[in-house]
């Protein structure tokens, strides 16, 4: 990969690394209806459309964030009667009971009917929203609020402009881990200072998980597991904790929001949580943390950067390549030390499929962040898996696109396979 300019680091920063409330499909499929009801000027009776395949995978089961519910008719729905699309990935903030219950009644109704398509784009959304006289069509592609398409009775919208809050980002230029290692180190604090407001936000997530029950509550077996004598209260067990509280709390619909990476709140807490719980063990000073963190997201963007925004793929894995590239920089600021530990970690998770969001994320990213600490462990003591090892390459680039050749041209099937079972039991519970 060529060098890149410290404008491309910052930019990839901006663009991927933002405040989401809540699992961002259902949110896009939310935004969407909300655009639509927006422009319809007249109230909605009526939701239709489609979604793509992948979209439609990753919002099936997670809980909307600020209810108690799921399903992609429920997005839409609460969509129509509580999001606010100026907010962008957190249009949800604020959804009261009643806007809660509106959306419950029109489902119940059968005025929601949304299918899912194969089309070329992985996050794609076509929604048309009915009034008694006029509607709306909305187009959502490429990106979780870019709306490319917007039609009022078949009409492009009169003034609608492709601004840069509503259309895909020009693509930017990749990088590799060294080159991230390598802008941390003599990056001005000043201009990488915002990503403690990752510190701040994904903590106050895992404090809500702490604090409450959400999903499956995994925070709860874990600390329930100490307190029995099953567990030990170390380094791993709280880098465990607080990462997979927050999980449990986003997946399970609490209404806090997340500092997402790569348009993924469990992303986005993956590469944050580990990196600051270990940095608050050793003592480390803010500026540390900050460079830390900022290694950390940049991995996770230039792993999931050489492929699809969605795939087959666990992304919390990949992103916990990213946070132990964050843990290893804490203990060494070595390059090598930090590399290892990336490649460790495609060695020991690169299997790791995405089933959709649902509350069974926190056990991944409680696997993932297992693996990140461990990766880092091997890698401060000079342990690195050989590259005779599977997928392993000489290089943890080599590495890392041996693992995206993998996305890419192997696993389309497999996510194609795993899209089919969900949707053949979504039609049987429908049945």
């Amino acid at each position: 990969m060529s060098k890149v300019n410290d404008e491309v680091f910052l930019s990839w920063l901006r663009q991927e690394v933002r405040p989401a409330l809540g699992c961002t499909e259902p949110v896009a499929i939310a935004f969407a209806a909300a655009t639509g009801c927006r422009y319809l000027n007249e109230p909605c009776v009526s939701v239709s459309g489609f979604v793509s395949e992948n979209l439609y995978k990753n919002a099936m089961a997670v809980t909307i964030p600020g209810t108690q519910c799921s399903g992609i008719a429920m997005a839409a729905a609460v969509g129509v009667y509580g999001a606010d699309p100026d907010k962008g990935l957190e249009a949800l903030r604020g959804l009261t009971a009643e806007h809660i219950q509106q959306a419950q009644a029109l489902v119940s109704q059968g005025q929601v009917n949304i299918t899912a398509r194969a089309v070329p784009d992985f996050i794609h959304v076509d929604l048309t929203v009915n009034g008694r006289a006029n509607r709306c069509r909305v187009v959502v592609q490429g990106g979780h609020t870019c709306i490319t398409e917007l039609y009022l009775n078949d009409q492009p919208v009169a003034g609608f402009c492709r601004t840069e809050k509503n259309t895909r980002a020009a693509p930017l230029p990749q990088f590799s881990v060294r080159d991230a290692f390598e802008f941390v180190t003599r990056a001005p604090l000043q201009d990488i200072a915002f990503m403690l407001d990752a510190a701040r936000l994904n903590g106050e997530l895992s404090q809500a998980g702490l604090q409450g029950r959400y999903g499956l509550n995994i925070s709860g077996t874990l600390s329930a597991a100490v307190s029995q004598g099953l567990m030990s209260d170390d380094l791993l067990y709280r880098i465990q904790m607080e990462t997979v509280a927050a999980s449990d709390a986003r997946m399970g619909g609490a209404p806090v929001t997340a500092m997402s990476n790569f348009g993924s709140g469990n992303q986005g807490i993956t590469a944050t949580l580990p990196v600051v719980v270990l940095a608050r063990e050793l003592k480390a000073d803010e500026e540390t943390l900050t460079r830390a963190l900022t290694l950390s997201h940049l991995v996770a963007i230039s792993v999931h950067a050489r492929y699809t925004r969605l795939s087959a793929l666990c992304a919390a894995s990949t992103a916990a390549m990213g946070a132990a590239a964050g843990m290893a920089w804490l203990f060494s600021r070595d390059l090598n030390v930090v590399e290892s530990s990336v490649i460790n970690m495609v060695s020991d998770v690169s299997g790791i499929i995405c089933d959709g969001a649902s509350g069974s994320c926190a056990m991944k990213v409680s696997t993932a962040t297992s693996s990140a600490f461990r990766a880092v462990l091997m890698a401060r003591q000079g342990v690195r898996v050989s590259s005779s090892d599977g997928i392993v390459g000489v290089s943890a680039e080599q590495t890392v696109n041996n693992l995206s050749r993998l996305v890419v041209n192997a696993m389309p099937e497999t996510d194609r396979e795993i899209i089919h079972i969900m949707t053949e039991k979504d039609a049987l519970v429908q049945s």
